[in-house]
């Protein structure tokens, strides 16, 4: 019986991938080693010890009950802190620290202070550290934080269904008349839409970098925003080309248009959403009621711009019911998180997606409204119809803001 001699060369491709991987190593070994270097010559011999600690915490939540106070916080410094005093309007106040005191990096723990709080009366917290570096929050009106329930849910499912859906649908119902416009009217309808997304791309692109600058700096909230930007505007970009391919049919390509536009209004809502609902989770009740009634009016004209690419066609009634839901819906689940478990770096995240998206899809339109004008342009007719859209979008504004 003879043994077949098996050697590396009778299997190249293994060889090949084993050669491969030695050579993708080789420069992180090295990288490896000039860190070790670095470490090791205490940073290059410099020594350069920071003037005074550099100390910095993430409040999270805040959750007021009965004559307790419970802040939710995140350390982001580079290194370990421990609290040592706090203040609520300058008077230094007991409280507790769970797990511990003592919070390591990216650490969360829970503050609890017993203190007689008074309804609508504003609150300054400051925290303290071991190295005397004060962190300060503030409550703008006190207000009993609602607990997670079935009441609680229902409530800001109405809000979601207030500020998201029914605005969406009520848009949605002006089809029939729109499909009377002549050829211009159409255009300058389409334009609009442009307009309205462009302007909910920057507002929302403003809002992210807003509560970015807010973060911590291990969680790099300007990077985190242009990640969540251009994903989604690459993702829907190529989502697009790829549909492009399929051969679908002039009606397909523009319901398929509609489609991407309430997916990017939908991420949008999300956002909106996180807002009125974190507004009622700090206690200002008033002020997520007025998002409510501003949002509500500016979501009709959202409603509006789904429905524009499809307006020479006649979709089936089961279609307006999903872009309706798509573009609304999701106002419902940022109502949810905003005021049950809200996080600035979900905010941030969330409107950065729903800038891209909408931003994308803008473009999209661009792209159609060029291409089915070649013949007959109207750029006056474009121009007014862009402005007129934002315009829509700035004074619906004035009345959130």
């Amino acid at each position: 019986m003879t043994i077949p001699n098996v050697t590396a060369n009778e299997n190249p491709r293994a060889t090949d991938t084993l050669k491969t991987i030695g050579l993708l190593l080789i420069p992180i070994l090295l990288l490896a080693g000039v860190i070790a270097l670095f470490v090791f010559t205490s940073g290059a011999g410099l020594n350069v010890e920071p003037a005074a600690p550099i100390e910095s915490v993430q409040f999270e939540r805040t959750v007021l009950k009965p004559s307790v106070i419970e802040l939710q916080i995140q350390n982001t410094s580079p290194q370990d802190i421990t609290l040592a005093q706090i203040n609520i309007n300058d008077s230094i106040v007991p409280y507790s620290v769970t797990p511990s005191a003592t919070i390591p990096r990216l650490g969360s723990a829970t503050i609890t202070i017993p203190y007689p709080w008074v309804q609508a009366n504003p609150y300054t917290i400051s925290i303290f550290s071991s190295n005397a570096i004060p962190f300060e929050t503030t409550i703008g009106a006190a207000a009993e934080t609602r607990g997670v329930d079935a009441n609680t849910l229902l409530s800001f499912t109405l809000i979601g269904l207030y500020v998201g859906v029914i605005p969406i649908f009520l848009g949605i119902f002006w089809f029939p008349a729109l499909r009377r416009l002549g050829a211009r009217a159409f255009a300058f309808l389409m334009a609009l839409t442009v307009g309205l997304l462009l302007y909910l791309g920057i507002d929302a692109t403003s809002e992210a970098l807003e509560i970015a600058g807010a973060l911590g700096g291990p969680f790099q909230g300007v990077g985190l925003v242009g990640f969540g930007i251009l994903g989604a505007f690459l993702l829907l970009e190529a989502v697009s080309a790829r549909q492009n391919h399929l051969g679908r049919s002039e009606a397909q390509q523009r319901m398929g248009v509609a489609f991407m536009i309430a997916i990017g209004i939908g991420l949008h809502n999300l956002g909106e959403g996180l807002a009125i609902g974190a507004s009622y989770s700090v206690g200002a009740a008033a002020l997520g009621a007025f998002l409510v009634i501003g949002f509500i009016i500016q979501n009709i004209t959202e409603g509006l711009g789904i429905i524009a690419p499809i307006v020479k066609d006649k979709p089936q009634w089961l279609n307006f019911a999903l872009l309706g839901l798509i573009g609304g819906a999701p106002a419902i689940v940022g109502a949810w998180i905003g005021g049950l478990s809200y996080s600035a770096v979900l905010a941030t995240l969330f409107l950065a997606i729903g800038a891209g998206a909408v931003l994308q899809v803008a473009y999209q339109i661009s792209k159609m409204i060029l291409r089915d004008n070649t013949k007959r342009p109207m750029p006056f007719t474009l121009l007014a119809g862009v402005l007129a859209g934002m315009a829509v979008l700035y004074f619906t504004g004035v009345i959130i803001k």
